[in-house]
């Protein structure tokens, strides 16, 4: 298939650049860095925007409508590339729309009102899919009425093109032939010409009758056919726009094309409004100065896993020698590098493409949104970052707050793993705060796009007939929403006042929205992998700052082992009999306390930990 040129423009300053080609002959030492604005996370979430209304809409409300919130941290992909997408989907679904309800009072037009029969079957379709809703496992008391209303629909529409095929060949069944003897013949029978359809016992010919109206044989045949051409239209309208979407992906969302920002078309049909966001968007969403939503601290990073919240006293290690003092930032030094260290390939070994080497380390500050006066106030630029980490890492406040931010973005940027580390030392006592946050992979049938575009293209015709038949009944209810969702955002962005509101934080994140439920078997275990490999390192780190400051260790080793393990930390056991696990039961006895199967043999001392 040929590919269209599209317009060139250089880069600007807002505009991501291309990665620099490596050097000829030369190994790369860690796996090629993928740029935001060309992972593939990004440009399957820039197909789903095609693909998903109800997902376009929702990304449309949270980057567009509200412009004064500040984007949420984008994780491997541009904010900015998915809503100029959104936009431009929004734009062809809305003119196909108007196209389509054109077309649909125009037939019921010159089919003087035949066409409004098949809204019916149109309705119950569209009512039993809103009925069920979008859940992959629907509860019983929406699914029976679903079901019930869907082939209610189904019924009906075939009544009703059978009934339209009969009066467009002018087919009559025998028993429903002229009556002279009958009632009312010479007021209502075909003896005369001037009347329409005799009555009828059978279905098909009751709604015949209702399609044929009051209107001679040969004009009932003539709507019929009319109405047909119609309902072919409407069939090729749903085809086209369909074949257009799957051009869309195969063409500037193509694997090969789409990291190349500059000529993506999405972007240069874009007007003044949207360059000013776009702006925003992409100054915003790399910052390592975070603006928070306070309901939504962690907005964009996925969802939480196993959060640690650890306090160990600090007591010296030994009885003589005073400890030297010890402080955030000399934990914070001391377990970066140890993290640094998982990019190391193996010694002697073949350079692997683990993405562990790709894992990114850096210091972020997370400000509360609520105060500014826009979100073009933030303090953000090198300046402003230094002094905010300088005066947090020591504090321990409650609105803003310093962490250690370590990224690992492994399938090709969809699944992230991001663990934010915060160490504070008050009254003697250091409070280790671990936050891991994986982010799932893009959802399925967005990951499935290019395999669904390939099959729209080379389908066989009956396939893509049949498809674009079943459309026809629905398509006018779904053009109506399409038109009045655009409508109703006009009006909120006329009438809103966003522009001008005070600042606030992310409320959606782009990326979890577009993200699945759960990952495969083999993702879940590369997260589990990042995590453990990560939160060791740190473990590793700090107890080390301890040992090097001369405090002691155990308690924190201890603690460590409890909650990687899920296990509970007893502090002593001398006359106590316990059990640990599920279903877990235990007994008091003289000789001692065996657990039941299921839990963990009691441990019994002066000092005992079931681990």
């Amino acid at each position: 298939m040929t590919v269209p040129s599209v317009p060139q423009r250089p880069a600007g300053p807002d505009l991501p650049q291309p990665p620099p080609a490596p050097a000829a002959g030369t190994a790369p030492v860690t796996p090629a860095a993928v740029p935001p604005h060309a992972s593939e996370a990004g440009r399957l979430l820039c197909a789903g925007a095609y693909l998903d209304s109800r997902y376009r809409d929702r990304v449309i409300e949270e980057l567009w409508l509200n412009e004064q919130r500040v984007v949420a941290p984008s994780l491997g992909f541009d904010a900015a590339r998915v809503l100029a997408h959104a936009l431009r989907a929004r734009r062809v679904e809305l003119a196909w729309a108007l196209g389509i309800t054109a077309l649909w009072a125009v037939g019921v037009l010159i089919t003087q009102g035949l066409l409004i029969a098949f809204l019916f079957p149109g309705l119950l379709l569209a009512l039993a899919a809103r009925t069920r809703g979008g859940d992959r496992i629907a509860p019983l008391y929406r699914r029976v009425p679903a079901f019930l209303m869907r082939w209610a629909g189904r019924l009906l529409l075939a009544v009703l093109g059978l009934a339209t095929l009969k009066a467009a060949f002018g087919v009559q069944d025998e028993e429903d032939g002229p009556d002279h003897n009958g009632p009312g013949y010479g007021e209502f029978g075909y003896g005369d010409p001037g009347h329409g359809y005799p009555d009828s016992s059978s279905a098909f010919d009751d709604v015949a009758d209702f399609l044929g109206g009051a209107g001679q044989v040969s004009g009932t045949s003539a709507q019929a056919w009319l109405l047909i051409v119609v309902l072919a239209a409407l069939a090729l309208c749903a085809a086209a726009q369909r074949i257009q979407f799957a051009r869309v992906v195969t063409n500037e969302l193509s694997p090969g094309r789409f990291p190349d920002a500059a000529a993506d078309p999405a972007e240069l049909q874009q007007g003044a409004r949207f360059q000013r966001l776009m702006g925003r968007i992409r100054r915003e969403q790399h910052q390592n100065l975070v603006l928070y939503n306070v309901a939504r601290p962690f907005c964009g990073a996925g969802t939480p896993v196993d959060t640690w919240i650890l306090a160990v006293e600090l007591r010296p290690a030994g009885r003589t020698g005073k400890p030297a003092p010890i402080s955030n930032r000399v934990v914070l030094d001391r377990v970066r590098p140890l993290l640094e260290e998982l990019r190391t390939p193996p010694q002697g070994g073949r350079p692997g493409r683990d993405r562990l080497r790709g894992l990114e380390v850096d210091e972020c500050v997370f400000l509360p949104a609520e105060g500014l006066r826009h979100r073009d106030d933030a303090p953000y630029g090198d300046a402003p970052l230094a002094e905010h980490i300088d005066g947090s890492v020591e504090e321990g406040a409650e609105r803003r707050r310093h962490f250690l931010r370590i990224r690992v973005g492994g399938w090709e940027e969809e699944l992230v793993v991001t663990v934010f580390v915060r160490v504070h030392t008050q009254g003697k006592v250091l409070m280790l705060e671990v936050a891991p946050h994986v982010l799932a992979p893009v959802r399925e049938d967005f990951q499935g796009v290019d395999r669904a575009a390939h099959r729209l293209l080379s389908g066989s015709l009956p396939a893509k007939a049949a498809w674009a038949v079943a459309r026809v009944p629905g398509s006018l209810v779904r053009s109506l929403i399409v038109i009045g969702t655009y409508l109703a955002d006009s009006w909120s962005l006329a009438t809103g006042g966003n522009a001008a509101a005070l600042a606030e934080g992310p409320s959606r994140s782009v990326r979890e929205l577009g993200a699945a439920d759960d990952g495969s078997l083999f993702q879940r275990m590369d997260a589990a992998r990042y995590l453990k490999a990560v939160q060791d390192r740190v473990a590793h780190g700090v107890r080390q700052a301890l040992a090097d400051g001369g405090y002691q260790t155990d308690e924190f080793v201890q603690q460590i082992v409890n909650v990687s393990n899920g296990g509970v930390h007893i502090d002593s056991v001398e006359g106590s009999t316990f059990a640990v696990g599920e279903h877990a039961r235990a007994s008091s006895t003289s000789t001692g306390a065996p657990a039941a199967p299921g839990g963990k043999a009691a441990q019994k001392g002066s000092k005992g930990h079931e681990q």
